[in-house]
């Protein structure tokens, strides 16, 4: 019993290891490979409106401990303190630039950073505002046990989640009531089957929805 206890945890500090390289050979090449354009949407976004290029709102990471995230900004400067922080596609907060990075998810690109600094991976749940995940129940804090990703199941199957919240009088709660429900039971399946087969799986599908939208 003993020895099975000692491979098991081998293999799953050898599991967490090839995972962690992979991040960062991938995260490594892509921003190498995107950086021409990285710039280019950089450059478009202070060209807009003058203002940060950068969205860092704080997220919750790996055993609940918070973090700033890496994104293109996408909304006006100081959007949070105008509304929620769940979007419609038809907010008014959205800038032009915006609504184009939100449709093909480009705007997450940016998280290329957080995965090399340890605070996010290429796959897993994604990461929640701190205000939600206080609304966790005790078995959907097991999410917690893995690093948030910038894709999952959850993005794949809520691509259009602007859409869905379009027209929302109240997205935040919109978002409560028809979305998190689900993203959490996806993210509770990542963490019960999460496997480095599984991490490219949920990658070729987040392309091919890309370029399918």
């Amino acid at each position: 019993m003993v020895r099975c206890d000692v491979c098991s945890k081998t293999a799953e500090l050898f599991s967490k290891a090839v995972k962690r390289i992979f991040d960062i050979v991938l995260s490594v090449a892509g921003l190498v490979i995107l950086s021409p354009f990285l710039f280019w949407v950089a450059w478009r976004i202070r060209r807009e409106d003058g203002g940060p290029v950068f969205y860092r709102g704080e997220r919750v990471g790996l055993h609940g401990k918070p973090f700033r995230i890496f994104k293109f900004r996408t909304m006006v400067v100081n959007a949070e303190k105008i509304g929620g922080t769940s979007t419609g596609e038809d907010d008014p907060r959205i800038t032009r630039i915006g609504k184009v990075l939100r449709h093909y998810k480009l705007d997450e690109l940016p998280q290329l950073f957080n995965v090399l600094q340890g605070e996010m991976s290429l796959v897993g749940p994604r990461p929640q505002v701190p205000w939600a995940v206080k609304l966790y129940t005790p078995e959907q804090q097991r999410v917690l046990t893995v690093r948030p990703g910038i894709t999952d199941f959850a993005s794949i199957v809520f691509k259009n989640e602007g859409e869905i919240l379009s027209g929302s009088l109240d997205p935040d709660a919109e978002y409560l009531a028809k979305i998190h429900p689900v993203k959490m039971r996806l993210a509770l399946d990542y963490v019960n089957n999460k496997s480095f087969f599984l991490d490219l799986k949920i990658i070729l599908k987040t392309i091919l929805t890309i370029f399918q939208s």
